[in-house]
């Protein structure tokens, strides 16, 4: 009686011999001068026309439901987040402005400073005395100075 085994070996013996029967074909002399065939140059195309104008989309209820259902969820994630991420954001924006204020305020300082000392340069005594000179300006004399009066209305008048 034959084992398993032996009777699988059979028949893979009777295919290893049947591979050696089995002649090889006989070698073509290539030209040297052929180029090679390219990749997939026996496929053909067709380009069949495809007519879908007859058909008609089936209407489908749930659709219509689930699109809605998205559009609220992404409301919800949008508020959510927005909730959320605001105080941050109204926080930087707040910090911003205050730093800008501060920056202005450095600034005007400055320009203030600036003003105070060109106007005491302007108003330097010795300057003054210089500019009443190149434009021949001298202390009235006492003849020529008028005294004003004023009365009890509220009006000056001259004195004579």
């Amino acid at each position: 009686m034959a084992t398993l085994p032996a009777f699988l070996r059979r028949f893979e013996a009777r295919t290893q011999q049947e591979a050696h029967r089995v002649a090889a074909p006989p070698r073509v002399e290539r030209d040297p001068f052929a180029l090679r065939p390219l990749p997939q140059e026996d496929v053909f195309f067709f380009c069949k026309r495809i007519d879908n104008s007859r058909l008609v989309r089936e209407h489908d209820a749930k659709a219509h439901s689930t699109c809605w259902s998205a559009i609220g969820g992404a409301a919800v994630i949008l508020v959510l987040l927005t909730s959320i991420l605001f105080p941050s954001v109204a926080g930087t924006v707040a910090h911003m402005r205050l730093e800008e204020l501060r920056d202005r305020e450095r600034k005007l300082t400055d320009e203030v400073r600036m003003l105070d000392y060109q106007e005491a340069e302007l108003l330097r005594e010795d300057r003054l005395v210089e500019l009443a000179r190149k434009q021949n300006l001298v202390t009235p004399g006492t003849d020529q100075v008028y005294h004003l009066e004023t009365r009890a209305d509220g009006t000056v008048a001259m004195v004579k």
